[in-house]
C-alpha cells in the first residue's frame, strides 16, 4: 500500500514538473516574461544543473530589466558546487547589460581559465560567446581549447566567426584547413566559401581565395589546391584558366581526372564558351585511351559543330558518326552514340527511315530497363516527327508503365500528351496531363499545366477548335525544325483569331521561334504584346523572363534584362522562373551568387 502511495505521489509530482515546464515555455514563447519567470524560478530551484532552466530564468530577469534578481541568482549558482563554466559568460553579459564592463570582463576571462582545467570545455565556451556575440572571446575560446589538445578541431566554428567579422583571409584558412586535414568535405566547405565569391575575378574576396591557393599550391603541391583555383576559376566563368588547372591535375593523376575534362567542357557549352570546350574536349579525345570516356568528348565535339550548322558541316558529322559507329559498333555501352546519330539522321539531316532501322538494331541488345527506356524515348520522339503517331504512342505508353514512377515515366505520360495534341486528340492529351500536373518534376507539371489551359481554353469557346487545331499544327512544324512554315501558321492564328485565348500562346511560342531564328526585334515585339494585353494572364511571366533572357544575352541591354527580372522577382514569386530570375537579377547587378 505504502510502495503505490510513494508511486502515485512520485507520478504526481512528475507531471506538476511537466504541466511547469510546459506552461514555461508557452509563456516565454508567447513573450509574457512575467509568468515565464513564475515556472522557470521554481524549474531551476527544482534542477539547479539545468542549463537550460538556468539560461531562461536568466533571460526573463534581463527582458524584465531584473539584472539585480539575475546576478544575485547566478552568483548562488556559481558559490553552489559543480559549477558548470558558461555560467561565468552568463554572470558577465548580465554586468555588460548593466554597464559595469569591467566586472564583465572578469566574468568572461574567468570562463576562459576553466578550459584550463578541461580543454574539452571549449566548445560549449565558445558557443556561448558566440550566441551573446563576443566573438573574440569566442575565438579565444576555441583557439586556447585546440592548443591544449590538438585532436580538438574547431576550425569550423573559427572561420564562421572571421566571416561574421569580414576577416575574410582567415576565414578562407580555417576552412581550407578543415578540407586539407579531412575533417570537412569538399563540398561542405566550397558551400560556405562560395557565399563570400562573386563571379567577378577582381573582387576583392575573389583575389583573397586565388592568392591563398597560390601561395599553398607553390609551398605544398596538392592536387587539391588544383582542384580548388579550378573551382575558383570556373565560379568566375575564366574556363581557359580552370582547363590549364584541370590539365596539371591531370598529368599528375590521369586515372582519375578525365571526367573532370568533361565536366568543364560540359559547363563551359552550357555558357556558349564554345572555344573552350572544344579545346577541352580536344584534349580529353587525345589523352583517353578509347573507351566510354572518349566516346563521350568525340559526341561532345559533334554537339559543338552542330550549334551552327551548314551542308558541309552536316556531311562532316555524317561522316564522323559513321567513323564512329565503324569504332565502336552496336553495343549496350556505347548506347549513347546509336541515339545521337539516329536523332542526328532524324532532325538534322530530315531522315527519320534509316534512324528508325539503327534504333529498333539497338532494341534487340541485352539492355535493363532504363536503357531500354531511353532506347523507346529516342524511337517515340523519331516517330513523331515522322508523324507515325500511333507508333511512337506505343513506345511512350511502354515507358510509363514500366517507369512509372521515375522521371523518365513521367516524362513519357507527358509525351503521350503532346503527342495526342499533335494528332488532334485533345481530349485524351488533357486526361494525361491533369495527372502530370502534380509531377515530381517541376519543369513537367509546368509544360503539362500549361498544355492543358491551352487546350481546355480554346476547346471551351470553340466549339470546332479550328484555332487549337492550326496552333497545335504549328508546334509540329516546329518539332519538326520546319521553323518559317510555323511562324507562317502562326501569324495566321494571330490575323484570324484576334481576341481569342489561343492569342497570347501564338505570340509566345511565335517568339520562340523567332529568337531562335535570331530576329531578336520581332520577337521582342511579340513579347512586349504579351506583357502589355495580358499582363495577368498565365504566360505573363515566361514573357518577363524572356525579355530578360533576350535583353541580357542577346541584346546586350543589361538595365533593360534588370527591370524585367525584377518585375517577376517582385509580382511573380510563385513563377517557375523566379529562383533563377532572381540569381539573374544579382548577377547583373553585381551582388555575391550563392
Amino acid at each position: 500500500m505504502r510502495v503505490l502511495a510513494f508511486l502515485s505521489l512520485f507520478l504526481l509530482f512528475q507531471w506538476v514538473a511537466a504541466q511547469d515546464d510546459f506552461l514555461a515555455k508557452q509563456y516565454f514563447n508567447d513573450g509574457d516574461f512575467e509568468k515565464a519567470v513564475v515556472f522557470y524560478e521554481k524549474l531551476a530551484k527544482r534542477n539547479p544543473r539545468s542549463a537550460t532552466y538556468t539560461q531562461n530564468l536568466v533571460n526573463c530577469y534581463q527582458q524584465l530589466e531584473q539584472y539585480t534578481e539575475a546576478e544575485e541568482f547566478l552568483l548562488k549558482r556559481i558559490q553552489g558546487p559543480n559549477v558548470y563554466p558558461t555560467i561565468f559568460i552568463e554572470l558577465g553579459y548580465n554586468y555588460s547589460l548593466q554597464k559595469k564592463e569591467e566586472k564583465a570582463v572578469m566574468s568572461y576571462e574567468t570562463a576562459l581559465t576553466k578550459i584550463n582545467e578541461n580543454p574539452n570545455l571549449g566548445f560549449s565556451i565558445g558557443t556561448r560567446f558566440q550566441q551573446y556575440t563576443l566573438l573574440e572571446y569566442a575565438i579565444k575560446a576555441y583557439s586556447k581549447a585546440m592548443d591544449l589538445n590538438p585532436e580538438l578541431n574547431y576550425n569550423f566554428q573559427l572561420a564562421r566567426i572571421y566571416g561574421e567579422q569580414g576577416n575574410i583571409g582567415k576565414m578562407y584558412e580555417s576552412y581550407l584547413l578543415l578540407m586539407q586535414e579531412g575533417r570537412s568535405s569538399k563540398p561542405n566547405v566550397l558551400r560556405n566559401i562560395n557565399d563570400f565569391i562573386t563571379e567577378n575575378p577582381e573582387n576583392e574576396n575573389n583575389i583573397t581565395l586565388k592568392k591563398i591557393l597560390l601561395t599553398k599550391a607553390q609551398k605544398n603541391p596538392d592536387l587539391l589546391w588544383n582542384e580548388l583555383l579550378s573551382w575558383l576559376f570556373v565560379q568566375q566563368k575564366q574556363y581557359n584558366s580552370a582547363f590549364s588547372q584541370e590539365k596539371a591535375i591531370y598529368k599528375r593523376d590521369p586515372e582519375s581526372s578525365l571526367q573532370r575534362l568533361v565536366g568543364l567542357g560540359d559547363l563551359a557549352m552550357e555558357d556558349n564558351g564554345e572555344e573552350v570546350a572544344q579545346k577541352i574536349f580536344e584534349y580529353v579525345v587525345a589523352n583517353s585511351k578509347g573507351g566510354v570516356t572518349q566516346l563521350k568528348a568525340q559526341l561532345k565535339l559533334i554537339d559543338l559543330d552542330l550549334r551552327n550548322p551548314n551542308q558541309r558541316k552536316l556531311s562532316d558529322v555524317q561522316k564522323k558518326f559513321e567513323e564512329l559507329i565503324a569504332t565502336y559498333g552496336y553495343k549496350a555501352r556505347t548506347l549513347q552514340l546509336q541515339i545521337d546519330y539516329a536523332n542526328f539522321l532524324t532532325f538534322k539531316k530530315d531522315t527519320p527511315e534509316p534512324a528508325l532501322a539503327i534504333l529498333d538494331k539497338v532494341l534487340e541488345l541485352p539492355l535493363n530497363k532504363f536503357g531500354k527506356a531511353h532506347v523507346k524515348m529516342a524511337l517515340g520522339n523519331i516517330l513523331v516527327y515522322h508523324k507515325k503517331f500511333n507508333r511512337a504512342l506505343i513506345y511512350f505508353s511502354q515507358i510509363q508503365k514500366d517507369l512509372k514512377n521515375d522521371v523518365i515515366g513521367q516524362n513519357a505520360r507527358f509525351k503521350v500528351a503532346q503527342t495526342s495534341f499533335y494528332k488532334g486528340d485533345f481530349d485524351w492529351a488533357l486526361t494525361q496531363l491533369k495527372v502530370l500536373r502534380g509531377s515530381t518534376s517541376q519543369l513537367i507539371a509546368n509544360d503539362a499545366m500549361q498544355l492543358s489551359l491551352l487546350i481546355s481554353d480554346n476547346s471551351l469557346e470553340d466549339s470546332t477548335q479550328t484555332a487549337l487545331k492550326k496552333y497545335a499544327r504549328a508546334d509540329l512544324l516546329a518539332y519538326q525544325n520546319k521553323k518559317e512554315e510555323a511562324i507562317t501558321i502562326l501569324n495566321d492564328i494571330l490575323e484570324n483569331h484576334k481576341g481569342e485565348k489561343v492569342e497570347d500562346e501564338a505570340l509566345l511560342r511565335q517568339a520562340e521561334l523567332l529568337t531562335q531564328s535570331k530576329n531578336y526585334e520581332a520577337a521582342e515585339l511579340n513579347y512586349l504584346k504579351i506583357v502589355e494585353f495580358y499582363p495577368n494572364d498565365i504566360l505573363a511571366d515566361d514573357a518577363l523572363f524572356a525579355l530578360g533572357e533576350l535583353y541580357s544575352k542577346a541584346l546586350n541591354e543589361p538595365e533593360k534584362a534588370k527591370s524585367y527580372y525584377e518585375k517577376i522577382i517582385y509580382n511573380h514569386q510563385d513563377s517557375y522562373y523566379f529562383p533563377q530570375a532572381r540569381k539573374n537579377y544579382r548577377r547583373l547587378r553585381g551582388d555575391t551568387i550563392n
